[in-house]
């Protein structure tokens, strides 16, 4: 198992941000992971998973944005989220070249990915998923977050919980119908944003349920996923 802190250069005006390059022996594809908007790269939460995904045989490349990386509060505006995601599909493709290449994100991170691939129809990104994905605010159903994913050309992986707040069940079941083939719809139940569920070990079934998607897209590249709902418990 190879683990390595690196530095991302983004832009000149931005500058740089830290990473951190978790690479299994064998793996079988690569991540951008991008964290959410109320902590960096280093949350229990990133580590854990990253490290659970690597021992699944799944590299990852976890990023800092520059808000995370500058201790500010406020999450950066969605220009500079994006300039900062396509430097680390960039560094991410620099330092592992021949792996399937996945963006993937919690909350904020994946959201600002799929933004950032509505607009930049990348042919080295192979799918996007999404460790939760903030529909809407809390108290405040909706769906008008979920328009630009109707542009997004690669397959799309949700990975939902139950209890989520910022996504009621519903809604995201109807935006990920409305994408058909494009998208997979994986229920984590009793989950809330955090996927905290009591003493249920949601890294896990996460992890189980991306490697399952990444083993069907290995299998059929050229096609996209069934628009299905799965129960882990």
């Amino acid at each position: 198992m190879s683990t390595k802190k690196i530095t991302i250069h983004v832009s000149p005006t931005i500058g740089d941000v830290s990473g951190i390059a978790i690479v299994p022996p064998k793996a079988k594809a690569q991540l951008t992971l991008a964290h959410g908007a109320g902590a960096g790269m280093e949350h229990v939460f990133m580590e854990k998973l990253s490290a659970a995904l690597a021992e699944a045989g799944i590299a990852t490349l976890r990023f800092n944005f520059p808000f995370a990386e500058n201790k500010k509060g406020r999450p950066d505006q969605p220009t500079v989220a994006h300039q900062t995601i396509e430097a680390a599909i960039n560094k991410a493709k620099e330092l592992q070249p021949a792996l399937p290449l996945f963006a993937a994100g919690k909350s904020f991170g994946g959201r600002m990915s799929s933004q950032y691939l509505a607009a930049n129809h990348r042919q080295d990104v192979a799918g996007l998923i999404f460790f939760g994905f903030p529909l809407h605010p809390a108290g405040k159903p909706g769906t008008d977050r979920a328009e630009h994913l109707q542009t997004v050309k690669v397959p799309m992986l949700f990975l939902q919980g139950t209890k989520d707040t910022l996504a009621t069940w519903e809604l995201i079941e109807s935006v990920t119908q409305s994408l058909k083939k494009k998208a997979t719809l994986v229920k984590i139940e009793g989950a809330d944003h955090s996927f905290k569920a009591g003493k249920t070990d949601t890294i896990a079934l996460l992890v189980e349920a991306t490697l399952a998607w990444l083993e069907k897209r290995k299998a059929s590249r050229s096609e996209g996923s069934q628009c299905i709902t799965v129960s882990l418990s």
